[in-house]
């Protein structure tokens, strides 16, 4: 017969397992917020840094064939809104002719 002591260890021991993965899964994602600040840290410096060596005399050109183009950020610019330029793109509107 199971005592109340052997099921009771038996339950823990499967609560520690899931304890486990849960205390990791949150040690990953803290790692994943500090390593995303300091990526957010690092592309100001970075762009403070670029700012500074085009007001020190450096030309967008010179820099860019030093390998050192305005890419603050690879991958994350924004694209440019697409807005509407009224060129007729649509189809006419049903009970009118084009």
């Amino acid at each position: 017969m199971t005592t109340i002591e052997n099921v009771e260890a038996q339950a823990r021991e499967l609560l520690n397992s899931r304890i486990t993965s849960v205390r990791d899964l949150v040690t990953a994602r803290q790692r994943m917020t500090d390593l995303q600040a300091q990526l957010a840290d690092a592309e100001r410096e970075n762009k403070k840094a670029y700012i500074r060596a085009t007001k020190d005399g450096w030309s967008e050109d010179e820099l860019k064939k030093l390998g050192l183009d305005n890419n603050a950020a690879p991958g994350r610019r924004r694209q440019a809104r697409k807005t509407g330029t009224g060129t007729g793109d649509t189809a006419p509107a049903e009970g009118t002719e084009a």
